[in-house]
């Protein structure tokens, strides 16, 4: 099948069957094209669609963001993990509030913290409406599957070996539209499971369908096994249900959000309790979390504290006094809301 005919049945069918209505789907907002690219790193359109307006009406310039502290930025992003996205995002558009303009070439955007080859081509596409290519894991598996590549896709002489396929299929007309069409192809139609053939309008040339390979390609490599990982919490209640929280350094796991004190060793959590003579009068809360990496099971130990011990404890410890609510305004990890959840408030 021609480069052509690939992306004009492609065209074809995002005329009918493609999303036409996301809310970052504007042909002269660089900017929410932007944030919705970060946004969707790693996570799904459903997800982001519960964050993106939310964002962009308190941040609805890349200027606004750009003058922003992060602190200001940290609540409008908690939940949505893999906070460097969102630092990075962050820095570089303080950098283009500098400058005064939008970067206008591959090159300038690819420069700017946070962005690769294909977000920079992305917003090249979408973003600028120019010529520009991309490779998110929707493209990947569409042409792994297109050409049956059974190559693990992770190494990088064939990764260079997608991009040149990607390069030659994208069409210099309609770019943009090609772009989102073959996102939304692997999006909703070229799935990682369950792909539905039958509606593909590339089904009668995927050599992968021809072969009975669908359901295996791309390639993956074996899982690893998770590793579980344990920590106590401590908890620190005053009577009128303020808890001591502390801001996590910006660099790290949760940077910058707020959080409740962790002790991934049991002797410093004993430690701290013999140190400050705290006495839990309840039982402790458990979740788990699970990251990519590792799953937290999380001990939470509930301790109430004396009004006059709450300035003593916050100079040793640190952090501010917060109420639930008021700590999830500033920003807290999913984590912690499972934790407010599962405590009898």
């Amino acid at each position: 099948m021609s480069q052509f005919s690939f992306s004009d049945a492609l065209l074809t069918w995002f005329d009918v069957h493609g999303r036409h209505d996301l809310p970052w789907q504007v042909s002269d907002d660089p900017y929410k094209v932007w944030v919705s690219e970060i946004m969707l790193q790693q996570t799904q359109v459903k997800t982001v669609l519960q964050y993106f307006d939310r964002f962009i009406e308190r941040f609805p310039t890349v200027h606004d963001l750009g003058q922003a502290s992060w602190d200001d930025v940290a609540p409008y992003w908690a939940g949505l993990g893999y906070y460097a996205r969102a630092r990075n995002l962050h820095k570089a558009a303080s950098i283009v509030h500098q400058q005064g303009h939008f970067p206008t070439t591959l090159e300038e955007w690819i420069e700017l913290p946070g962005i690769g080859p294909s977000t920079g081509g992305a917003m090249m596409s979408l973003g600028l409406r120019q010529y520009g290519v991309i490779m998110d894991g929707n493209v990947k598996r569409v042409l792994s599957r297109f050409f049956a590549i059974e190559d693990d896709l992770s190494k990088p002489v064939h990764e260079r070996a997608m991009w040149q396929l990607a390069e030659e299929l994208c069409p210099t007309e309609r770019n943009h539209d090609y772009t989102q069409a073959i996102m939304d192809l692997g999006a909703t139609i070229c799935t990682p499971k369950k792909p539905l053939c039958l509606y593909c309008p590339m089904q009668l040339h995927c050599k992968a369908h021809q072969q009975g390979l669908e359901t295996e390609l791309p390639f993956k490599k074996p899982k690893k096994a998770v590793p579980v990982k344990s920590a106590k919490v401590l908890l620190l209640q005053t009577g009128s249900n303020e808890w001591l929280w502390s801001q996590r350094p910006n660099s790290g796991l949760w940077g910058g959000l707020w959080c409740l004190p962790i002790f991934e060793q049991e002797h410093d959590f004993q430690n701290i309790i013999q140190q400050f003579k705290l006495i839990s009068t309840r039982p402790a809360v458990s979740i788990s979390h699970s990251f990519t990496h590792f799953t937290w099971q999380l001990e939470a130990h509930i301790f109430p504290v004396e009004h006059d011990q709450l300035e003593f404890l916050q100079a040793e410890l640190g952090g501010e006094w917060f109420s639930p609510d008021q700590a999830t305004a500033l920003g807290i990890p999913t984590a912690m809301k499972k934790l407010i959840s599962a405590i009898d408030l």
